[in-house]
């Protein structure tokens, strides 16, 4: 026999053996996959069969909105209560429940809130499912790696709501996407989103890329080309698993042109996808006179924003430092300006980040001159927009900004990053007329103000007029009846 028949018979021998062995291999991996298809199929069964039992004892189905933080008092609450108020008021037959992590509160002290900040006031109760594990969505649990962490922590959240309460129709309304795969798959309910801000962008990507220190991009990783490649890389495989969850949706709302740019890019559905403008209350502010301004002994600038660090009230501060390094002692000097930061703080996280920022005002030496408002009412909020001259905003990338659009109403002369939704959708020309003004770091921002400082009061007047007129687009009745439109779909699924 020759050496190449050996070396034949030897191949395939070991090709036997190696079958043997892979053999029962393959069979234990085919009956795991079995297994774990008839346990997510019971698993689907057990949650659907609560669900038909709490509708036979109902006799209503129930619309469910994901929004663990709805007592946060920031821009996204206030299009959760306008949506579910809209809901209310279109279809009395239905229920409607929150799923949040807020357990320190009551849910009538959560709508009490609703009411004190945002003057929303729903038309009938709403069933609160109080979440116990809320903390695996805290950025702070997950120092590395923050979106993947939060992500699968939302799926563990999701599930535990899911298991609590299993409605008809489910709506993440605070950008959870991982969720919706969980409540259609396995909670066979229709899903909707809403989203404020994709968790993952092309701009993101881009400042991982040109290696850009931000907030969400570390100094010791865009110093580091190693670091910034695997980032890139991470970032990437992200992007992938966030287009797939989110494309589960059978009802997809933005809420900016920026937005859906990036969720059309990443989601792939065109055909579900709608631009959905947040619910601003923009009638609120519209009783603040307009009136020339030209006698006031101080300018107030006033910042209307969560203590978050995308808010970038750092810059706030600094820029805000540098105009009064630049005034002149008596008439225009420090004293007839002043700085009003106005937000809510979330949890212990942002209230030590409002330390930071007094600390920041004493070692600049503006503290005399900065103003912290924390978790106003919204009488007092109207009392402060009454007060102040220029409006101050200064998020990169600020998917929409209800602030700005609440500032434009109240008459202020608004100063909004360049970039995101203020660029797109809000600051921009009203029937030819400036409606206010864009910059985008310390320089172009002290240097606007003070340009606005230094027009005419008559100038500043037409700007103020141009700016009201324009934000009627984004009033609470507009909101009602482009979302009630957009929902008309899904809530006829309710029927059957």
């Amino acid at each position: 026999m020759s050496a190449h028949d050996q070396l034949v018979l030897c191949l395939c021998e070991l090709t036997r053996l190696l079958w043997k062995l892979l053999l029962p291999l393959l069979f234990l991996c085919v009956l795991l996959i079995a297994l774990l298809v008839l346990l997510l199929l019971a698993v689907r069964f057990w949650l659907q069969s609560n669900r038909d039992a709490r509708r036979a004892r109902d006799g209503r189905p129930t619309v469910a909105f994901f929004h663990p933080y709805c007592n946060a008092g920031g821009g996204g609450e206030r299009v959760l209560w306008c949506a579910i108020r809209a809901l209310q008021n279109r279809y009395v037959g239905v229920n409607f429940v929150v799923y949040t992590g807020d357990l320190g509160v009551t849910g009538q002290q959560i709508l009490d809130g609703a009411r004190r900040r945002f003057n929303i006031v729903l038309p009938r109760p709403v069933q609160f499912v109080f979440l116990r594990h809320r903390l695996l969505v805290e950025p702070g649990l997950f120092p590395h790696f923050t979106l993947l962490g939060q992500s699968v922590g939302s799926i563990f959240l999701g599930w535990e709501a899911l298991t609590e309460f299993v409605p008809d129709l489910y709506i993440d309304s605070m950008g959870y996407a991982f969720t919706l795969p969980l409540f259609r798959y396995l909670g066979g309910c229709s899903v909707g989103s809403y989203v404020h801000y994709p968790t993952i962008s092309s701009d993101m990507l881009s400042v991982v890329r040109e290696r850009n220190p931000r907030f969400n991009n570390a100094g010791f990783v865009s110093n580091s080309l190693l670091l910034s490649a695997i980032k890139v890389v991470y970032y990437c495989l992200f992007a992938l698993l966030y287009g797939m969850a989110g494309s589960c949706s059978d009802l997809i709302m933005v809420n900016s042109s920026w937005t859906l740019d990036h969720i059309l890019s990443l989601w792939r559905a065109p055909n579900r996808t709608s631009v959905i403008y947040p619910p601003c209350n923009v009638s609120a502010f519209l009783d603040i006179p307009l009136e020339e301004d030209g006698d006031k002994k101080c300018h107030s600038i006033i910042s209307v924003g969560q203590f978050r660090p995308e808010k970038d009230h750092q810059l706030q501060i600094r820029a805000f430092k540098k105009v009064l390094d630049r005034r002149r002692e008596g008439a225009g000097g420090r004293e007839a300006l002043k700085l009003v930061l106005i937000g809510g703080c979330r949890n212990q996280e942002d209230e030590d980040r409002v330390l930071l920022l007094r600390g920041l005002c004493q070692e600049l030496g503006v503290a005399d001159r900065v103003e912290f408002r924390l978790n106003v009412s919204f009488e007092e909020l109207k009392r402060e927009m009454e007060d102040a001259t220029i409006g101050l905003h200064t998020m990169w990338n600020e998917h929409f900004g209800i602030g700005i659009v609440e500032c434009m109403a109240a008459g202020k002369v608004i100063l909004a990053h360049k970039s995101g939704g203020p660029k797109l959708d809000i600051v921009v020309p009203y029937e030819g007329g400036q409606t206010g003004f864009l910059a985008d770091d310390e320089e172009s921002y002290a240097e606007a103000i003070e340009r606005i400082l230094a027009l005419p009061p008559e100038a500043r007047l037409q700007i103020r007029r141009n700016a009201r007129q324009s934000v009627a687009r984004f009033s609470d009745q507009e909101f009602e009846e482009c979302f009630c439109g957009a929902m008309e779909l899904l809530m006829g699924t309710l029927e059957g």
